[in-house]
């Protein structure tokens, strides 16, 4: 490989000759040989909307001459419409704490392009960076994008997965099955009460989420080095936060304190716990779908998911849900990324939190696996499940727990013995209960009807 020399505060280092970044960009790949893994492009991208954005503001506050304004956004423009980006961007997650690698890593690449369309030299840290810090536009990466994120893909993905359990659902209205508590056999249920209450939760999710919304689009930007602003200009602050609002179609504004954005996480800790609480959601989900789904015979059988691939290399005809699996998966994941979020969140030392590209990289990795398996989980297993009604009523009339039913008119102890005895025979408990009671057959068929019961009362 071809090399050039560079040079920066501590002196000269190789350099790809092709590489769009330069010294302390190589120093970051030099020192940080640990995952081989790059911040997300979603922050990436982020960091470079904000790096257009502030040259926008600092030309409107004289900080810098149109010309270079101009320079850096066409820069910027120049890496957002590239297919190759990352290319450019290759500072392991796991590096200083700050995010600071991958901040120089934004201003070297944006330089080198600026310099060409300006025609002469545009410095990384005097023009690209002016008024900033790796320490305000960092976490202010973070929040934004998390907040693209979430307007972008997940929050949609929800909606999605919500009005595709909505609809199938109603659909299903017709279909009465046997509920369950502890695994164990319990009053019937129709399929659109089990449907809607899964609906229900994804609907509180997106709710949470959207209230955390308006967190992520305070910013730190404007707070520089340690929350004061120095060397930013005074209004530099909110109209920057214009600027991005202008560059991005999502309303952001100036932070209400910097110190507490800049040395602390916890809106990003906040935001992933409601992700962790989205990932328990789509693990209920999952799990009631691989239940009701298991068998086709040794299993209840109750529905048939959609098959999308042979289940075995050694048993042959078998299908397994595999996109529950997968779903279940990613929430176990998303909730381990939040537990090294939680972690991150801790390490807010004095007036800077050191977990920065950490926190960001699990973040955006947990929103991007719930929004992909959501939108999964809706289409390939939801939209396509089928009902089993036979094996739904098989265990159905047979259900002794029925006679909850008649505990207003014979009493608790009464059913009881009605329930074992059914139990024990074998027998529906319609017939037991006639033997058993002074009620008629019809006053018994209508008083435990499964379907009239999932509309409870008395």
């Amino acid at each position: 490989m071809k090399m050039r020399i560079e040079k920066d505060s501590m002196g000269e280092l190789e350099v790809p000759k092709k590489a769009l970044y330069g010294a302390q960009t190589q120093r970051a790949i030099n020192n940080f040989p640990i995952s081989d893994e790059p911040l997300p492009e979603a922050f990436i991208r982020s960091l470079i909307l904000i790096k257009a954005a502030a040259a926008r503001a600092n030309e409107s506050l004289e900080c810098l001459t149109p010309e270079m304004s101009k320079a850096i956004q066409s820069a910027c423009d120049e890496l957002l419409d590239s297919d190759n980006l990352m290319q450019h961007f290759p500072v392991d997650v796991f590096q200083t704490g700050s995010g600071t690698s991958s901040n120089m890593n934004a201003n070297e690449v944006i330089a080198t392009l600026a310099s060409t369309h300006h025609g002469s030299a545009v410095n990384p840290n005097d023009h690209v960076n002016y008024g900033q810090s790796s320490n305000d536009v960092i976490p202010s990466a973070i929040h934004v994008s998390a907040t693209l994120e979430l307007t972008g893909h997940l929050l949609p993905a929800l909606t999605h997965l919500k009005e595709t359990i909505l609809e199938k659902g109603t659909a299903l209205a017709e279909y009465t099955k046997t509920g369950r508590t502890h695994l164990m056999d319990a009053m019937p249920v129709r399929l659109d009460q089990t449907f809607h209450a899964w609906a229900a939760q994804l609907q509180d999710n997106i709710d949470n989420l959207t209230y955390l919304e308006a967190k992520t689009t305070k910013l730190a930007q404007g707070g520089t080095a340690v929350g004061t602003g120095i060397n930013a200009h005074p209004e530099f602050a909110e109209l920057f936060a214009k600027e991005l609002s202008y560059l991005t179609n999502v309303t952001f504004s100036k932070g209400d304190n910097f110190f507490a954005l800049i040395g602390s996480q916890d809106t990003a800790v906040a935001l992933s716990g409601q992700l962790k609480a989205v990932a328990v959601t789509y693990m209920k989900i999952a799990n009631d779908l691989r239940w009701m789904n298991s068998g086709p015979l040794a299993g209840l059988g109750e529905i048939s998911l959609q098959a999308l691939q042979p289940g075995s290399s050694i048993m042959p005809g078998k299908v397994n849900p595999v996109i529950p699996e997968a779903t279940a998966m990613v929430a176990a994941q998303v909730i381990g990324n939040d537990a090294a979020i939680t972690i991150g969140g801790q390490s807010g030392n004095f007036e800077l939190n050191v977990m920065l590209p950490m926190i960001a990289k699990n973040l955006l990795n947990s929103i991007k696996l719930l929004a992909n398996s959501g939108q999964l989980l809706a289409d390939n297993a939801i939209a396509t499940l089928t009902v089993n009604e036979d094996k739904l009523n098989e265990a159905l009339h047979r259900n002794p727990i029925l006679v909850t039913a008649l505990n207003p008119i014979i009493g608790y102890g009464k059913a009881a013995e009605i329930a074992k005895k059914a139990y024990k025979e074998g027998r529906p408990v319609v017939d037991v209960a006639e033997e058993e009671t002074e009620l008629s057959r019809d006053e018994l068929l209508s008083l435990l009807d499964p379907a009239k019961l999932t509309h409870g009362g008395l």
